[in-house]
């Protein structure tokens, strides 16, 4: 004969596993899929520039069968940007380049710039958890690349973007100079900012310089911002894909502090203090389909003159 204690247990039990099951079809079937644009301004143009509108995509995460991805990317054309910044893990499957140069399709012709995150390079694979919470920053060896790389860069070659890993381009946008300089993933070990530097010094000055990475590790970061950026733009954590809504990222997936896991917000380096976009990005991994208090996004950063 069960006690009231025990039937009060099991009852207990009962109402969390329901509330455990609830939540993992909401992370699953829901949020995952509920897509929202950010939009941030941020005033660091030369007084009298006209404003630019700049889209950030990140994480897109794309497999071949997720029609409804495609088919958003799409519509954010009607944003109607001047300038494109794509800060990598596009890809999410090996069969994914087509339906990912459909969906950016729109948005040949309009200027802007890439870099690549790991899962541009390397299909998904089952890790360790201890790596994003624990020990977020050690990188395990990884085999060659096994996706196509060199055909995702024509993809954004057609479009008519630069690529900024290591690197840096200079563009005129809405009568503004621009110069953007970039690295490689930081989460995989390619990043050099000796090689970004060297680029970025053999361009005119500008009127305004970003920095661009994948992965913000706090030594990226900083190393941006010796090169004189004006703002940094980044993208790879996913807003910490699981999060109790309305509280802190438990992760990064880097050394990057949770308070700066996405969103726009203030990075002190050097003694300046230099705004940086974080985007939440719009997928996730194929083996690791959820997001909870962290909805995918875009974000049109709008540009303005210095107040």
């Amino acid at each position: 004969m069960s006690t009231p204690v025990a039937r009060a247990g099991g009852a207990l039990l009962g109402a969390l596993g329901g509330v455990a099951i609830a939540t993992a079809f909401y992370s699953i079937a829901i949020e995952r899929k509920a897509y929202r644009i950010r939009f941030e301004e941020l005033p660091i143009l030369p007084e009298g520039s006209r404003p630019i509108a700049i889209l950030h995509l990140a994480d897109i995460h794309l497999a071949p069968w997720q029609r409804r991805t495609v088919d958003w990317l799409q519509g954010l054309r009607d944003l109607e940007p001047d300038f494109i910044i794509n800060t990598g893990d596009s890809l999410g499957h090996r069969d994914s380049l087509r339906p990912l140069a459909e969906a950016l399709a729109p948005f040949a012709g309009i200027p802007g710039v890439f870099v690549h995150g790991s899962n541009d390079y390397y299909g998904p694979t089952l890790k360790n958890p201890l790596r994003y919470i624990g020990f977020p920053q050690l990188v395990q060896e990884r085999p060659k690349p096994q996706l196509d790389i060199e055909s995702l860069e024509r993809i954004y070659d057609a479009f008519g973007w630069a690529d900024l890993n290591n690197s840096a381009a200079s563009f005129t946008v809405r009568g503004t100079e621009l110069s953007l300089v970039g690295t490689g993933d930081a989460h995989i070990e390619l990043d050099d900012i000796e090689s970004a530097e060297e680029a970025l010094q053999a361009l005119p000055a500008p009127d305004v310089t970003l920095g661009v990475t994948h992965a913000p590790y706090t030594h990226v970061l900083d190393g941006l911002a010796a090169l004189g950026a004006d703002a940094l733009v980044a993208g790879h954590t996913h807003g910490g894909q699981v999060r109790i809504p309305g509280g802190p990222a438990l992760t990064t997936n880097s050394d990057l502090p949770v308070e700066h896991s996405d969103g726009l917000t203030t990075w002190r380096a050097g003694g300046r203090d230099v705004p940086l976009q974080v985007s939440a990005g719009i997928g996730t991994s194929m083996l690791a389909p959820f997001r909870l208090g962290t909805p995918p996004e875009a974000v049109l950063l709008t540009l303005t003159a210095r107040r």
